[in-house]
């Protein structure tokens, strides 16, 4: 028999200065700890009750949200393993637009449980093998656990129930008001439109300092947070140019001397471009142009050449301000100055300005259907439909303030979009998770084999969230979630009245955990967020899982200096 020589040292495979882990304890169970650690930044944030994060990110600006997306955003994971829960997140927030701490929160947890299974001797593919196959049965019973639907997107009552849930975890208190903005904006948006091609750039917000929230409105139109340049402040059934240069006179790209010599000459010496500037703006104003929209510069000349004709100039600096205006008006942003050809020029049936608090701003917007019936309009308006784009305008007394219910409102909006495409609803409240908890382990019962202990990670990874809500609620999450399993396996406790599969958690206990039916209260998530976020949740989780060795290079670059003490370089001790 052959005897195995110990390997001296072996060749070197690699350059100086790379590190190579691996193992149990080096790789996988260090990874599931920088997941954990990730995990319990934004866990705290997560439900109606999470705690805000202020986040002071690499420019110096601060950042106090509860909103998971908006915290991972701001702050920078280096560390692979959190990092790829935080792509997951991402994707998430792409795909569905809400979720993204629920995909954290679980991810997570699946690992934290796959940990202890490592200590037994399980194989990270076993472990594998059975996650996926809780994910299978996991996402078979959640498409029947769908007990609702939007069934009209024409119902502000329909968008109501939709968005009221996305927007509570985020404003908890504020979401009547919040929602009935959202569901103001999104019907108007849809008005002319079929809601599978629901944009939601067409649902803009406006914050304006000072007020209180409940003072916000929605404007169906765009709302620019500027006054007109001119002195005329408002146009009704105008044509409009829109342009994405400078109204100014152009400046020559080379550098010149000009000798006057008398004072004939200095008096003459702007004539030319003061000619070159009113024959423009007289040839705009020829072709019936009464209002100018511009992307860049509007030069003090233009704007005194506008003011004798009567027209209105409006500046919009933002290019993504700009096309959405173009949308909105029917016109295409010209990169020469000039008078529009008909198919490039715009229509509005109404600019005016309005002051809201204390800042002026300015509102183009179509009539609606009904506006325009009681009014002539011209026929060159016949080929403007009614503005798709609705703006609103959210009032608070801080920043930090009107940040947050923006991010709530854009939460409500892409929620919007996800349901345009699956229109099922689910109960919210946790109700959704431990009935999906049940399930899977029920089928961990039936599966023989090693495959069964990672079925009932699963399960309990699940019940993360009910724990999670109750411990930022200040309730006892032991006491829950005992009280949701008895609930969902209708053994509910005498005089308990919830039971069933939308036996959920009301976040407004006091003390002692109580429950509710999620259908009943009208707490009902979308059917297509859940799905995605716990697909992405459990993939990004077995890539991780998966990794049993992890190879660095050396950092480029040379020596890092040491840091120079206190005080300067050259006083003496």
């Amino acid at each position: 028999m052959a005897l195995r020589v110990p390997n001296a040292g072996g060749p070197q495979l690699f350059k100086e200065g790379y590190k190579n882990l691996q193992g149990l304890e080096e790789v996988i169970l260090r990874n599931i700890a920088a997941t954990k650690e990730m995990s319990e930044i934004t866990r705290t944030s997560f439900g109606p009750q999470g705690r805000n994060k202020m986040v002071v990110n690499h420019l110096g600006k601060l950042i106090i949200t509860s909103d998971a997306a908006s915290i991972i955003g701001a702050v920078e994971v280096v560390h692979p393993a959190a990092k790829l829960l935080v792509l997951a997140s991402q994707q998430q927030e792409a795909e569905a637009g809400d979720g993204t701490n629920y995909v954290v929160i679980f991810g997570s947890e699946l690992l934290q449980r796959a940990e202890p299974l490592l200590r037994m001797g399980l194989h990270p593919s076993e472990i594998a093998l059975g996650y996926e196959a809780a994910l299978k049965a996991a996402s078979e019973a959640l498409e029947g656990l769908s007990t609702d639907s939007v069934r009209s997107w024409r119902s502000a009552p329909e968008v109501l129930k939709a968005v009221r849930t996305a927007i509570a975890a985020k404003q908890f208190g504020q979401e009547e008001a919040l929602a009935a903005l959202v569901a103001d904006a999104v019907l108007a948006s849809l008005a002319s439109g079929d809601a599978a091609r629901f944009n939601v750039d067409n649902v803009r917000v406006v914050k304006v300092l000072g007020g209180s929230l409940a003072q916000s409105r929605v404007v169906h139109g765009m709302v620019l947070p500027q006054a007109p340049e001119t002195a005329v402040r408002s146009a009704s059934c105008a044509r409009v140019a829109v342009f994405a240069c400078p109204v100014d006179v152009g400046q020559t790209e080379t550098k010149g001397t000009v000798l006057l010599h008398n004072a004939g000459d200095l008096l003459a010496y702007t004539r030319g471009e003061e000619a070159q500037m009113a024959a423009a703006v007289a040839e705009l104003h020829a072709a019936q142009v009464g209002v100018v929209v511009c992307g860049a510069g509007i030069g003090d000349l233009a704007v005194h050449c506008m003011n004798r004709l009567g027209m209105v100039a409006v500046r919009c600096p933002s290019k993504f301000e700009l096309r959405r205006l173009c949308r909105v008006l029917g016109a295409t942003p010209l990169a020469r100055l000039g008078a529009p050809t008909p198919e490039e020029m715009g229509y509005c049936d109404e600019l005016r300005t309005d002051e809201i608090g204390g800042d002026r701003v300015t509102v183009i917007r179509q009539f609606t259907r009904e506006e325009a019936a009681a009014v002539t309009r011209p026929a060159f308006a016949s080929r403007v439909a009614a503005s798709p784009v609705a703006t609103i305008v959210l009032r608070g007394a801080t920043v930090n303030a009107l940040d947050d219910a923006e991010r709530a409102v854009d939460d409500g909006v892409n929620v919007v979009k996800a349901l345009t495409r699956d229109a099922r609803l689910v109960p919210g409240a946790c109700a959704t998770e431990m009935e999906l908890a049940r399930i899977v382990h029920a089928t961990a019962d039936a599966t023989p084999g090693i495959a069964q202990h990672a079925l009932r990670a699963f399960a309990h990874a699940l019940e993360v969230f009910p724990r999670t809500l109750a411990d930022n609620a200040g309730v006892d999450s032991t006491a829950l979630v005992a009280r949701l399993i008895a609930a969902h396996h209708q053994k509910a406790a005498a005089g308990e009245a919830v039971a069933g599969p939308t036996a959920g958690f009301d976040v407004e206990s006091d003390h002692e955990p109580r429950l509710v039916d999620a259908q009943a209260a009208g707490i009902l998530d979308p059917l297509a967020v859940k799905q995605w976020a716990l697909r992405y949740a459990t993939h990004a989780a077995l890539t991780v899982l998966q990794v049993d060795q992890i190879v660095m290079a050396k950092t480029a670059g040379g020596p890092k200096l040491p840091k120079q003490q206190a005080g300067h370089w050259d006083d003496q001790d």
